[in-house]
């Protein structure tokens, strides 16, 4: 009988990515996917995350919550990969002896033989490299959404953000070439994908390894020409490297989403100095006043981190000044997190655990004071809406589905009323216009009759797709 395989997920997008060439190997290998309610597969692969203390925490401790069932049906394999695999080694297997493979964010198609591996020798395989040797894209994949897409355009990082181990545990930035590019975004649109959303730790310096520093808005106007691919995405640009012709080009690209996901992380030139992120609080409020320029109706959100070393009240009302200026339309907010192996951890006067919460409940009410009041503007206007995967089941008790406007906003929508019978045939994947009557500050609601709703082919695979083998854990943008 064919082994059986789960997977899950913490971290950003990238890990996501990661994780469905992760569930396209092991399927090219002959595994299949677990039923999601089957406690016991085969093999479970935790995709791991560093970014966060709570991520060792949350891993450890699901290791921990599995043991008693590996103990109980000894054939079942355990793998650990990802940045956190990357970074502690040989101390998984130490700490969590049950584990059966490690291996880290260079060496992901190496997944299935270190299984076959630890199986025969009968003891735990870890297998970390230092560089990549070869590009992931090349992998077996197996996309979790008929309708959308992941496409990485580089991998690693370049900065040295001081409280940032990613690219310690990704390496430096590999930047693939155009072609490849384009050639994978139409193979995706010639599958049914019509939602494209590019990837990199810095996507915005794409074409600093082959020398070319417009080469990301090249790349946006090119995915502007692929027929059949109506949104483009991309996460998450870096402030130093955000240029007037990436403006120009979201702005005059039709299918590139009027959406911008650009981390502030600190709205203090002295802490942001201290971060070593390399622009100051003019510069960045300069790029949102541009972006708003050339695109009125771009949604703009973020990446925000309270508690640096260091930070003092006055730092603080200074992030809170940037973020009344900005108008955000949602952000990512963090507590600042010791991470052992960045300049940051040892820097002094770290912040008290309680000023650092008092300032994040503080930040967090200013966001959604602004975050509700910038979505009630959208009341009474009338939205594309893609039909998304997981958000687009119906709710049996209001009747609604969910998905995503163009500016990446979370709209649920009514599928009755006059739509009539049409309403009840939406599927994820599909195209429906719905006029916003309530805004919430993460979510609008669209209860009127739908204005439009378009069947696509993306549509029609998501209703016979299997039940996914991925399970997302914390999707939150570095």
């Amino acid at each position: 009988m064919p082994k059986s395989f789960k997977v899950v997920t913490y971290g950003c997008q990238m890990n996501a990515h990661d994780s469905e060439r992760i569930a396209g190997l092991l399927e090219h290998a002959g595994y299949v996917r677990a039923a999601a309610d089957d406690g016991t597969p085969d093999v479970v692969v935790f995709n791991t995350c560093a970014v966060r203390e709570n991520a060792d925490n949350r891993l450890y401790g699901n290791l921990g919550h599995l043991r008693p069932t590996k103990q109980a049906n000894p054939g079942m394999q355990i793998a650990v990969g990802g940045c956190l695999a990357q970074k502690d080694r040989g101390e998984i297997v130490r700490r969590a002896p049950w584990v059966d493979v490690v291996f880290g964010t260079h060496n992901i198609g190496s997944l299935p033989v270190l299984l076959d591996r630890a199986r025969h020798n009968e003891e735990a395989q870890v297998e970390i490299l230092e560089a990549l040797e070869v590009f992931p894209s090349t992998l077996p994949t197996h996309r979790e959404s008929s309708y959308a897409g992941w496409v990485s355009i580089s991998v690693g990082c370049n900065n040295t953000c001081t409280f940032c181990i990613v690219p310690a545990l990704r390496g430096r930035e590999k930047d693939r070439r155009p072609g490849d590019i384009l050639a994978e975004v139409e193979a995706l649109v010639a599958d049914g994908v019509i939602e494209v959303t590019l990837l990199g730790q810095n996507v915005n310096s794409y074409g600093a390894e082959f020398g070319d520093r417009y080469a990301f808005g090249k790349l946006l106007r090119s995915c502007g020409t692929i027929e059949g691919l109506e949104r483009v995405r991309f996460t998450s640009p870096h402030p130093k490297d955000f240029t007037d012709d990436v403006i120009a080009a979201m702005a005059q690209t039709a299918n590139v989403c009027h959406q911008l996901h650009m981390p502030l992380q600190s709205g203090s030139d002295a802490v942001l100095r201290a971060m070593r992120r390399s622009y100051r609080q003019e510069r960045y409020l300069g790029i949102i006043d541009r972006v708003r320029e050339a695109m009125p109706d771009a949604a703009i959100t973020t990446d925000i981190i309270v508690g640096f070393p260091g930070e003092t009240e006055a730092d603080f009302q200074q992030t809170l000044d940037v973020v009344r200026q900005a108008r955000f339309a949602g952000a990512f907010t963090f507590q600042y997190s010791k991470r052992p192996g960045t300049p940051a951890a040892a820097l002094p006067d770290q912040v008290p655990k309680e000023v650092v919460q008092d300032r994040y409940d503080r930040l967090v009410a200013l966001l959604e004071e602004i975050t509700w009041a910038e979505n009630r503007k959208l009341v009474g206007q009338t939205l594309e809406v893609l039909v998304a995967v997981g958000e687009g089941r119906k709710d049996g008790a209001t009747g609604r589905m969910s998905g995503r406007a163009r500016d990446g906003r979370l709209v649920h929508f009514a599928t009755g009323g006059a739509a009539g019978p049409a309403g009840d045939s939406v599927r994820p994947g599909d195209v429906v216009h719905a006029t916003v009557t309530y805004a919430a500050p993460h979510h609008l609601n669209a209860d009127g009759p739908l204005v439009a709703h378009r069947r696509t082919a993306a549509g029609a695979a998501a209703c016979t797709a299997k039940p996914p083998g991925v399970m997302l854990g914390m999707p939150t943008v570095r």
